[in-house]
């Protein structure tokens, strides 16, 4: 691997040698996972949501510490809506801060009631979100950086359906916190693109999916190796939820209820929809069921490799792609 760090401001807040932040994989981002991605020189967060009781987050946390051998890491909080009975949130965050964790990755809502304790504990915090326009108010309430994924990314890419590549030129003039780019990207090409349009790095799920370190079957994998972009569909949209997701059985079901009913509510859609469904896809492989996400990226999913291997052919094409900019500018 070419050891040379590349220099954003990303990097420099994470303390890591590449631009690229690894996807919060919901029931997949572990320790195992996360600490991989520290390894080789990238940052990978823990998704809280995976590990419902406390103890069992702090210890895949302290787990996390000693894999990383000294390398960053932080946890992905993906915020309920307010007012959801059960809401644990600021539990997990006091769990996360006792831990001395330094980064945090937030989703799913505005993120200022809780800045206040992280930035108390030194936490640096990057909230990801699906619009330019949600950056823009997370930057204004004080978060250290964002991530705006686009249209083509897996799990949630919001309503707006912009795409990854309008996303990055157009945030650029609209933030002044250093922000990273996501949706569809597989290719380091695309993260030379991202740089020279103005963002800071990028986020990585999909491509990541088939990484050794991600504890999901092989024939889950297989399955992401042999598909194509246009094998991804989108549902939830009538319940203001938009998923994209691998096509499956389940998939068309959600599809058809929807069809048949616009005013479908989450509490009707949550027999097909709830996310045990894919937790028991990914221990099994039966990937007919449930909700998968994957994103536009599995153009770029090729075969099962330790993630090392992928963030190394990431870098060298990012490379490659850096010194092909430079000899067509050398030109004009």
């Amino acid at each position: 691997m070419i050891s040379t760090p590349i220099s954003t401001p990303i990097t420099e807040m994470f303390g890591i040698r590449l631009p690229v932040v690894a996807g919060g994989l919901m029931w997949l981002a572990d320790a195992d996972y996360v600490a991989a991605a520290s390894r080789a020189g990238i940052i990978g967060f823990i998704t809280a949501a995976s590990f419902p009781e406390p103890e069992a987050l702090r210890a895949e946390i302290r787990r996390c510490r000693e894999l990383c051998e000294g390398g960053p890491f932080g946890v992905n909080v993906s915020m309920l809506p307010k007012l959801v009975p059960g809401e644990r949130t600021r539990e997990v965050f006091q769990t996360i801060i006792d831990e001395g964790v330094s980064f945090v990755e937030t989703s799913g809502r505005n993120p200022a009631d809780f800045l206040p304790m992280l930035k108390d504990a030194g936490i640096k915090v990057l909230h990801k979100v699906p619009a330019v326009r949600y950056a823009v108010k997370a930057a204004e309430l004080g978060v250290d950086a964002v991530a705006i994924v686009g249209g083509e990314c897996g799990g949630h890419p919001g309503m707006d359906m912009v795409s990854t590549i309008v996303n990055a030129a157009w945030a650029e003039s609209c933030l002044d916190v250093p922000y990273l780019i996501g949706g569809g990207i597989g290719r380091g090409s695309q993260i030379a693109a991202a740089l020279a349009m103005g963002a800071s790095g990028v986020v990585v799920g999909t491509r990541f999916l088939v990484a050794d370190e991600v504890r999901a079957h092989a024939a889950f994998k297989n399955r992401l190796i042999e598909a194509q972009p246009t094998d991804t569909d989108l549902c939830m949209q009538s319940v203001n939820n938009t998923v994209r997701v691998l096509r499956n059985e389940t998939v068309q079901a959600v599809q058809a209820m929807e069809a048949e009913n616009p005013a479908v509510t989450i509490q009707e859609l949550m027999p097909l929809v709830s996310g045990k469904f894919s937790r028991i896809a990914y221990q099994t492989g039966d990937w007919s069921k449930g909700l998968l996400s994957a994103g536009h990226s599995l153009a770029f999913v090729d075969k099962l490799e330790p993630l090392a291997a992928i963030i190394a052919r990431l870098e060298q094409d990012l490379r490659h792609a850096a010194n092909r900019l430079q000899r067509v500018t050398q030109t004009v």
